[in-house]
């Protein structure tokens, strides 16, 4: 994904939570030229080793509008750690319309997906195997506080204000209805993982590599350590 994209992503989210009057935190909005400036001041271990703030992903394709996502992490925590002891995390979202995050789940995380306002999200869902494959089984989620029944594959479509709980092995695939605008997601969840507790169906890459086309005007989470070397 080249920078000049991402750029124009985090630009445009920051318009959408604002127009949505969700308040980011102040590191939402520090530039490079920010977080230089606090090198040595100390105090923003957490942000820097939990890489909180902005993720965008095309999950390897390339191609931001038809599959792809961006979030901000707004808090976490690792599990068993003494200095980041947190059991929460928690991100907001931007889906547009169409734009497919692939079918995955997770081992461990237990999440709760919110419709914060805008759209609609579909949410196309199952129940995996102790194999790691998609179950041909009907299964149960809580959606909004009602345990309800599914067939696999079934799509449930959370309007604004509505919410569904997906435990360990549900999984999901999701993509804001046409028709609707994009649509601010939340997630409220047990400990976030990417690198070891994300199972995608198909195979895919949930960190694209950047092309460095222009200079980054925000700095994802996965940019820290390359800008900012080894600390901050």
């Amino acid at each position: 994904m080249r920078r000049s994209e991402i750029n124009i992503c985090i630009e445009r989210g920051i318009d959408f939570f604002e127009a949505l009057s969700f308040k980011l935190p102040p590191f939402a909005y520090y530039t490079l030229d920010d977080w230089s400036g606090m090198r040595g001041e100390g105090g923003m271990e957490e942000i820097y080793d939990l890489k909180l703030g902005w993720d965008i992903t095309t999950f390897g394709t390339g191609e931001f509008e038809r599959e792809g996502l961006l979030l901000f992490t707004l808090r976490n925590g690792i599990s068993g750690s003494a200095e980041y002891p947190k059991p929460y995390a928690e991100k907001i979202m931007m889906v547009l319309e169409r734009q497919v995050t692939p079918c995955h789940f997770h081992w461990r995380k237990r999440e709760d997906i919110i419709n914060r306002g805008g759209g609609n999200l579909v949410m196309e869902v199952w129940r995996a195997g102790g194999d790691d494959n998609l179950s041909d089984e009907p299964f149960s989620l809580v959606v909004d506080g009602v345990r309800r029944s599914f067939s696999p594959g079934e799509r449930l479509v959370l309007s604004p204000g509505e919410s569904v709980c997906f435990e360990p092995y549900s999984a999901h695939r999701f993509y804001g209805e046409p028709g609707f605008g994009p649509v601010m997601v939340g997630e409220v969840s047990s400990v976030n993982d990417d690198a070891s507790d994300n199972c995608f169906i198909q195979e895919c890459e949930r960190f694209d590599t950047v092309e460095e086309d222009e200079a980054p005007r925000f700095l994802l989470g996965n940019d820290y350590e390359k800008f900012l070397g080894g600390s901050i």
